[in-house]
């Protein structure tokens, strides 16, 4: 399988574009992306920044990891655009 990891994502506005404005924790078959955490309680912001970078790379599928859950199954979330 074709992983990158800590892949930029250049912000583009009014023409003006910025070249490391965001960053994604894994890119995986350059289709999915997902955003890697270890916490105890999950920000609702996390899914609000996985559509964001859903929409700013034209994909449809994004996961949202946490490995800080009992069973593994518990701590993944997935997110369709």
């Amino acid at each position: 399988m074709n992983v990158k990891r800590q892949v930029d994502i250049p912000i583009k506005y009014d023409n003006l574009v910025f070249d490391e404005g965001l960053r994604l924790d894994v890119l995986v078959e350059d289709s999915i992306i997902c955003e890697l955490k270890a916490v105890d309680k999950i920000n609702p912001v996390w899914n609000a920044q996985i559509l964001s970078h859903l929409r700013m790379l034209d994909k449809r599928l994004g996961f949202l990891i946490n490995f800080n859950v009992a069973k593994i199954k518990n701590g993944i979330t997935r997110i369709i655009l």
